[in-house]
């Protein structure tokens, strides 16, 4: 497997991140720059790499869905991640223990590349913070049962075609539906929301020559 996929993306995070520019891109008509609250839950989430067939795949997880009706990412595609606890010790190892305990990875095996611009999601109230890793194995994926409902291998040069880029109206839990929702559709499930605008800014720092 060639590793200078992986070395670019070191060399990539030297640099100024692209940050909200690249973010909104694929953000909602309704998302607003906002700053965070001061009682704002701290959560981390990982970017994980790995080879699969000849490619560098990324992994994202569908969540189960929910009956409570505060639970705004019920049934999302997301990076695995969840929050942070202070026993974690630092922002990265919340990231690596959530998704050591939602998709089964081996943690240990996971080597951090950076971090990426953080996000804050009023709607949730959570500031996010994503980090990028990579494993030199494809990983043997064991989903949590009651937090995961399927887990999505997606090759990078698929979510670096322009065609997944779509745009489409969604109805969301409270009711309201949001039009023309920028969005990644990836063999049918719809990346939207903070995710899509963090794979958005990752994908500016894996596109820059």
């Amino acid at each position: 497997m060639n590793d200078s996929f992986i070395e670019k993306i070191k060399t990539q995070f030297i640099n100024p991140l692209p940050g909200r520019a690249a973010q909104y891109k694929m953000a909602p008509r309704i998302a607003r720059e906002s700053n965070p609250a001061p009682n704002a839950r701290i959560a981390c989430v990982l970017a994980l790499l790995y080879p699969k067939n000849n490619d560098w795949n990324i992994v994202l997880i569908e969540r189960m869905p929910s009956n409570n009706i505060n639970d705004r990412h019920s049934g999302q595609i997301s990076f695995p991640g969840g929050k942070y606890e202070t026993s974690d010790g630092s922002l990265s190892k919340a990231a690596l223990r959530e998704a050591e305990e939602e998709i089964g990875v081996i943690s240990k095996d996971i080597s951090i590349i950076g971090q990426m611009s953080d996000m804050y999601i009023p709607v949730s109230n959570f500031l996010v913070h994503p980090f990028v890793g990579y494993m030199d194995y494809r990983p043997k994926f064991i989903p949590q049962p009651s937090e995961v409902k399927d887990i999505l291998e997606v090759p990078i040069p698929k979510l670096q075609d322009p065609s997944t880029i779509q745009f489409t109206d969604l109805k969301i839990p409270t009711g309201l539906t949001l039009k023309a929702v920028p969005h990644y559709n990836l063999n049918g499930h719809i990346v939207w929301g903070a995710t899509a605008m963090m794979l958005s800014e990752f994908l500016e720092v894996v596109n820059v020559d």
